[in-house]
């Protein structure tokens, strides 16, 4: 999968691609390539196109100056504004006026007259000014050229504006943005995406986030190295399970979801068709007696298991019946969905995962690696299990709680519920995503599935993958549920809890996508919305295969 890297990871990969043959030369032009061909894909008539090129005097210049003689030779009339004189002797520089491109210094610029003016003309505005190496609050002309592109182009609409590698006043670790940025509709990054791109502010700021091809090899040590990814298509697709033509239904496991109450009984619909729909054989649900009706009218494909209740809500004799044979049976397990936090639920909990008095006993098996455990000490041996919603919650109350789970177990905590879990507050979570969910998956020995903005997938042995979904469209009741019932399904249908956490956060990602396409407005989408476009991502990714 891509990889996400900071400024000092960038500095030292290409430095190592230089190394092995792979030139700083070499790796501009294809850079500037990568540009030309974002603006060609998206800029109407291009050859009769007008772009304007604000360059820096650094490789994102130099990147600004290829774009352009590419797009002037594609016959867009193409005018290059300077921050400061290049050098005469500078090859590309040579190239570039070759090519017909006008070239204007900014220091010579009254008034930045001429720069205002021809952005009025624009059709095309392509950010190549500062890139990664940038150093906030901009200063000086650099200040002022930034400030009078955005009073132009804020009154002018249908301008593409393009950014190398990233808008110009962007810190690409931290994602914090100078006053002075302008928005682009399309940031083309080049070699590795950067951790700042999702990072808010930054992130609100690159529009479309293409990632362009600099030449690295594939096997490029420094590169297998970085230890966090960027889910993609193309590999999600590969990891998606097989579906042979000579199969049966027990090809494709069973699901067993413990779900739903009184208060919540769409939870456990949602659940189980997300199961389903990504493909598992049999799902089994597991529901209070008073809301079977409700749920089989919903999902007759289902098979059900009436739980004992209490006011509506599943009760510590559930744990018996689920026991007897259906966990035996199972593939994997879904609990939490829709269960609320009532007692009879927590004892629920406490009686599958401990049994009769079974606490502080049972077997415990601590991993000689960064402290996971090798082995539950629940007293009934639990398939693949993930542990969502309220059942996080109750989770967090038991003792050891980490141990009571098969490990790797995985847990599908928003801020609020990790929050719960970890101890520490909603605001410390956000402000570092990527860290917590990798020391406390580390630490428990299971998988983190930490919901939000660029959901983040942390696994035990410190590897970490972002989606690269942000999107309103997920900000809605029940579709959590949804991404619970993709992962179980596949993990029910033999994927490594890793790759099912991955893959099912992707499609959920996807599918929220589609859906705001399919209703109109991201306001109006609903977890249904969401569940019903799954098939389509499904499709969509493996098309990418």
């Amino acid at each position: 999968m891509p990889k996400i890297v900071t400024v000092e990871q960038m500095c030292a990969l290409e430095a190592a691609a230089d190394s092995q043959g792979i030139t700083y030369v070499r790796m501009m032009e294809l850079a500037g390539a990568a540009v030309f061909e974002a603006v060609r894909a998206r800029a109407e008539a291009l050859s009769s196109a007008r772009v304007v090129i604000l360059a820096g005097p650094g490789n994102n210049g130099g990147d600004g100056l290829v774009a352009g003689r590419l797009l002037s030779e594609a016959g867009a009339i193409v005018q290059l504004f300077t921050l400061r004189p290049l050098e005469s002797g500078d090859d590309n520089l040579r190239k570039a006026l070759r090519a017909g491109l006008e070239l204007q210094d900014c220091e010579i610029d009254e008034g930045l007259k001429q720069f205002a003016g021809a952005l009025r003309g624009a059709d095309v505005f392509v950010d190549a000014l500062f890139g990664t190496g940038v150093r906030l609050p901009i200063k000086g002309l650099a200040a002022d050229l930034l400030a009078a592109a955005g009073t132009v182009l804020r009154g002018r609409e249908g301008v593409l504006r393009v950014a190398v590698d990233c808008p110009s006043g962007f810190d690409c670790d931290s994602g914090e943005v100078d006053e002075n940025l302008i928005s682009a509709d399309v940031s083309v990054t080049f070699g590795a995406a950067k951790v700042g791109q999702f990072l808010f502010p930054g992130a609100n700021a690159l529009g479309e986030l293409v990632l362009g091809d600099i030449g690295w090899p594939p096997d490029l040590p420094a590169l297998a190295d970085v230890d966090l990814e960027l889910a993609a298509a193309a590999q999600v697709g590969r990891m998606l399970p097989e579906r042979p033509r000579d199969a049966h239904k027990g090809t494709f496991g069973t699901a067993l979801l413990a779900a739903g109450s009184v208060n919540y009984p769409g939870a456990a619909y949602l659940a189980a068709a997300g199961a389903y729909l990504v493909g598992a054989g049999l799902v089994t649900v597991g529901a209070p007696g008073g809301i079977h009706s409700i749920l089989a009218k919903l999902l007759p494909e289902a098979t059900w298991l009436i739980l004992p209740s209490d006011m509506g809500v599943i009760a510590a004799g559930s744990a018996a019946v689920l026991s007897q044979d259906a966990i035996a049976r199972a593939d994997a397990l879904l609990l939490g969905p829709g269960w609320g936090t009532e007692k009879p639920t927590a004892d629920f909990l406490s009686a599958l995962l401990l049994g009769d008095g079974a606490a502080g006993g049972g077997r415990i098996g601590f991993g000689a690696a960064r402290g996971a455990f090798t082995e539950p000490i629940s007293p009934v041996s639990l398939p693949p299990t993930v542990v969502d919603a309220d059942g996080l919650k109750l989770l967090a109350a038991l003792p050891d709680w980490p141990r009571l789970l098969p490990a790797p177990a995985v847990l599908t905590p928003h801020p609020g519920e990790m929050a719960k879990l970890t101890g520490i507050s909603k605001d410390e979570i956000q402000a570092d995503r990527i860290a917590v969910a990798r020391h406390f998956a580390a630490e428990w020995g299971h998988v983190i599935v930490l919901k939000g903005a660029f959901t983040v997938v942390a696994a035990p042995d410190g590897k970490v993958t972002l989606q690269p979904f942000a999107t309103a469209a997920l900000a809605r009741a029940g579709t959590g549920d949804v991404l619970a019932g993709l992962i179980t399904g596949l993990l029910a249908q033999g994927l490594r809890p890793y790759s099912a956490a991955v893959s099912g956060a992707f499609l959920h990602g996807l599918s929220g996508e589609l859906a705001t396409v399919k209703v109109g407005a991201q306001a109006s989408v609903l977890a249904g919305d969401v569940l019903a476009m799954t098939p389509k991502a499904i499709a969509s990714t493996l098309a990418q295969v």
